[in-house]
């Protein structure tokens, strides 16, 4: 069940992130905090079976900062690939 608040706060942390990263209308609303939601649920995941135990404090730590951390890299990613497509488009069309 301790999961359950490493997903809602990432994914709360990861709504404050995508109006944090630059360009956010050249992405959705909802990409930033799902994947930072689903970056948090892996890591937790993997750091349980790993035998972290639910009282580390890495294992709240990795959840939700490397969660944030992997959402902000994709979110740039994402952002500059959308950029050089959008470029692209406009070049071929000769806008």
């Amino acid at each position: 069940m301790y999961i359950l608040l490493a997903l809602i706060a990432a994914c709360a942390l990861g709504i404050g992130v995508h109006y944090l990263l630059p360009h956010r209308d050249l992405r959705g609303v909802v990409v930033v905090p799902a994947i930072a939601t689903a970056a948090s649920a892996i890591i937790y995941t993997v750091m349980q079976w790993a035998g972290v135990g639910e009282g580390s404090g890495w294992l709240w730590l990795a959840a939700i900062v490397g969660a944030l951390l992997l959402a902000a890299i994709a979110g740039f990613a994402l952002t500059a690939s959308r950029r050089r497509s959008d470029a692209a488009k406009r070049a071929a069309l000769g806008i």
